[in-house]
């Protein structure tokens, strides 16, 4: 289905958005491995997270509502549920990865699948480590879904380093050595979103260069309350679109302000973004607070190779922010982003092509210059939610708007999106 956007004069108000996807995946996945109940209070509406609860459901575990928050009633240690049938993991890597190494302690066989597109991302990156640390694990010959796990009596603590940077690698190993009284330990080099050792209190030791995190059976999660801070990844579209406008000034409450994940506001900022915090609070090692933005010019900036992992989400918005800037916009390293929903780098490409603006593609990166000149375009969304909500942006900034094709994948992380565009712009 396409959809059509007109330019917008400008952005106004106040806004508040659903819980943090990252966040709330893990909030679900730790209070359903808790013996007790769980309260989530501001979980993410999006289509993975729901992929999530009924994988867990599934599981064994039973959920309701009190006064919109989410109550979870969890099954405890090594206490889920045998299903009855695979666990569909829908459009979600996050479900899928730590899932398995979850399941991979658990004395029952599952199969975890999941839709065309997440059957095409890669699972060998969490294979390797969970198979050395025991784990009976088969997938497909190009190591993608459907994965099958079988219980095993040897899972053992290992210690790890991270090839490259990933929270969901990371994640996977650490929850599978929560069902062990030896430590697991995780290297990393570049650090990767922290949510996992937040939410569940993890020691985490620097050594130089490296940060290494540990996880045991004393760290099994109990029953307790999670506040989920507003998505930060939903909100850069936002941000953006209020700094590209003619006239825009808008509060964003609530949102996610972990270190791990901000560095979108950072680069926005250097590259002259009128961008503030207000009213900083916490809640599970997680901070957050209210982001103002105000509309003005921006110029690109060269950006660095050790942000691009915290920024690698946001980087499809960035693009377009760095599209209407003065001088021209480059990043690179970022090959990460040809495995997503879609080969985001090809997407994004294909899409500024549409705009009539010079575009040099690379391996790990592109590169664009010019400004926009053709009328109306008709952008693709490659089935990809990111790319969709990208081109929105881009087509309420033109003169004679434009369009999307297949918007409706914007529902695997925000499906009100339209809704929250409609109280704010003008």
């Amino acid at each position: 289905m396409k959809t059509e956007f007109d330019k917008i004069s400008g952005v106004r108000g106040e806004l508040k958005l659903p819980g943090d996807k990252s966040i709330s995946h893990r909030a679900v996945m730790f209070a359903c491995m808790a013996r007790g109940s769980s309260e989530i209070e501001n979980l993410s509406d999006s289509e993975d997270v729901k992929s999530t609860v009924n994988c867990f459901k599934q599981l064994g575990c039973t959920f309701s509502e009190n006064k919109g928050k989410l109550i979870i009633n969890g099954k405890g240690y090594k206490n889920f549920s045998e299903p009855q049938s695979a666990l569909d993991a829908g459009n979600s890597g996050t479900t899928a990865r730590l899932l398995t190494g979850i399941l991979s302690a658990q004395n029952f066989k599952t199969k975890i699948i999941g839709d065309e597109s997440l059957s095409r991302r890669p699972m060998g990156r969490i294979i390797e480590p969970l198979r050395k640390m025991g784990a009976k694990i088969t997938a497909s010959s190009n190591n993608t879904l459907p994965l099958e796990i079988s219980p095993t009596e040897n899972l053992n603590a290992i210690e790890y380093e991270l090839p490259v940077p990933s929270a969901q690698v990371k994640s996977a190993v650490l929850l599978a050595g929560l069902h062990l009284d030896t430590e697991t330990k995780v290297i990393e080099t570049v650090p990767s979103r922290n949510h996992t050792e937040n939410l569940l209190n993890l020691k985490v030791n620097k050594v130089g260069n490296k940060t290494v995190i540990f996880s045991s059976a004393e760290n099994y999660p109990e029953p307790k309350k999670y506040f989920v801070p507003s998505d930060i990844s939903s909100a850069a579209f936002f941000i953006v679109l209020t700094l590209l406008s003619e006239k825009g000034e808008l509060k964003l409450k609530n949102i996610l302000l972990n270190e791990t994940r901000s560095g979108i506001l950072e680069i926005l900022v250097k590259m002259g973004g009128q961008i503030t915090v207000e009213n900083i609070r916490g809640s599970n090692k997680e901070k957050y607070g209210d982001i103002v933005v105000k509309s003005g010019k921006l110029r690109n900036i060269e950006i660095p190779k050790e942000i691009i992992p915290n920024i690698i989400d946001e980087i499809p918005v960035l693009s377009l922010a760095g599209l209407f800037a003065e001088g021209a916009f480059k990043i690179r390293n970022c090959k990460e982003l040809r495995f997503k929903e879609s080969d985001r780098i090809k997407a994004l490409c294909e899409n500024y092509k549409k705009l009539g603006v010079n575009v040099n593609e690379f391996d790990d990166g592109f590169e664009l210059n010019g400004i926009a000149s053709k009328s109306k375009p008709i952008f693709d969304s490659f089935g990809d939610h990111r790319i969709a909500m990208t081109f929105a942006v881009a087509s309420m900034l033109l003169d004679d708007g434009g369009a999307v094709e297949n918007f409706e994948c914007v529902k695997i992380s925000n499906p009100d999106f339209i809704n929250q565009l409609r109280k704010v712009v003008t």
